[in-house]
């Protein structure tokens, strides 16, 4: 009689499992705390370095940029290696940057930090969810996968609220250093409770290079890029637009960055909702609504009571995060890790480009507010990749049949 070596996720006691999600997503909540801080601290780094708003907008861009270069490849790079031991390099080099960006004593270094330290980002994510899934019973790998993302929700909640509050308080650098102690916290976590796996099946750059290499792959990607730029865009230079156009105090700030968490928290819940029901077809819904709101949001700016329903309405647009991921997971075939990692790096070009189309929009004299129409435009544009990529896929459908029928 045969028997069958049992698999890691049997292995694992629930206790053990739980201890695991929770290190990995305390990774997850250092990196949404890092990936945001700059946001919420806009105008003390602008003081604090001696630089405009619109160049504070740049290190943004920069760390988005360092996102989207390192996604595709450190996840590429590291496919032979022990998804153990890529998370623990990850998330070093992750302490290591961030420690970096809080002592940069100038602009130029501060660039670099945020570059650097947003390499390991999408990367890091690719294979955490990985893990999640492999350490799980199947009935329960969504779940799991969920709970990994439930630490950047609640980064943006409770995160960064708190950097922004003791960036206020002490100094714009501490919202750093404090993610470079999350860091080695995960750091130390994970190689405390993820043991080596060693019947772990390593994964063949090559051949996940080869199955990434579909349109369709490309079409949500860039979807990702395109349309959620305009919630970036809003986001980045929501600290200006509430003390030069609502009126508010600074001091507000954390809690204007908390009531966007409320959103970004709802927009996760409401996309896996609508993922569930229409599949690929949801990211129009999204779209749309992102369309409406952020036309919205110039309007709603002049007053306290209109901007804070609008703000958690932009937190909403998130949704599109899970539908995309959805979609990667449907049509990327063999180079699961490589979309995994690379719909980071998408959401990232979007986080580069909407913070750099609205600085430009400010540059050019206008009020801080018209980030919302400049987001729309980019709402607009995810709207249509969409129904480029439906059309290709319905075209590609078209000649499979008629193939067949030859």
């Amino acid at each position: 009689m045969s028997s069958t070596a049992p698999t890691l996720a049997e292995r694992l006691t629930p206790r053990e499992r739980t201890l695991i999600l929770l290190a990995l997503s305390l990774g997850g909540f250092a990196i949404g705390t890092s990936e945001f801080a700059a946001m919420g601290l806009m105008l003390e780094i602008s003081r604090g370095l001696g630089i405009g708003e619109t160049q504070v907008g740049h290190l943004i861009s920069a760390y988005a940029i360092g996102v989207v270069v390192g996604a595709p490849v450190l996840a590429f790079a590291g496919a032979g290696y022990a998804r153990r031991t890529l998370l623990l390099g990850l998330m070093g080099f992750y302490a290591v940057g961030n420690l970096a960006n809080a002592l940069a004593p100038n602009y130029t270094t501060m660039l670099l930090a945020r570059f650097v330290a947003g390499l390991p980002h999408g990367a890091y994510f690719g294979v955490a969810m990985l893990v999640a899934a492999a350490i799980s019973p199947p009935g329960q790998r969504g779940k799991a996968v969920s709970k990994v993302l439930l630490g950047l929700s609640i980064a943006i909640l409770v995160g960064n609220p708190l950097t922004t509050w003791l960036g206020q308080q002490l100094s714009w650098r501490t919202a750093f250093a404090l993610v470079s102690v999350l860091a080695i916290a995960t750091v130390a976590m994970i190689a405390r409770y993820l043991l080596p796996d060693p019947d772990e099946v390593r994964t063949s750059p090559m051949r996940e290079l080869r199955a990434f290499n579909r349109t369709q792959v490309w079409m949500a990607l860039a979807i990702g890029s395109v349309g959620f730029a305009g919630m970036f865009c809003v986001f980045t230079y929501l600290a200006p637009t509430l003390v030069q156009v609502t009126g508010i105090r600074e001091s507000w700030m954390p809690v204007a960055v908390g009531i966007f968490g409320v959103g970004a928290i709802i927009g996760n819940v409401a996309g896996g909702w609508l993922v569930d029901r229409f599949q690929f077809r949801a990211a129009p819904i999204v779209l749309l609504w992102s369309v409406v709101v952020l036309m919205l949001f110039p309007l709603a700016a002049n007053a306290v009571w209109s901007v804070v329903p609008v703000i958690v309405a932009v937190g909403t647009m998130g949704a599109l995060a899970a539908v995309l991921q959805t979609r990667l997971m449907d049509v990327a075939g063999e180079a699961q890790t490589l979309a995994a990692a690379s719909n980071h790096a998408a959401f990232n070009t979007a986080n580069a480009l909407g913070p750099w189309l609205g600085g430009m929009a400010i540059g050019a004299g206008f009020s801080p507010a018209v980030t919302g129409y400049v987001g729309a435009a980019t709402a607009v544009g995810g709207l249509l990749l969409w129904g480029v990529a439906v059309l290709v896929e319905r075209q590609g459908r078209a000649q499979n049949v008629a193939c067949e029928q030859r």
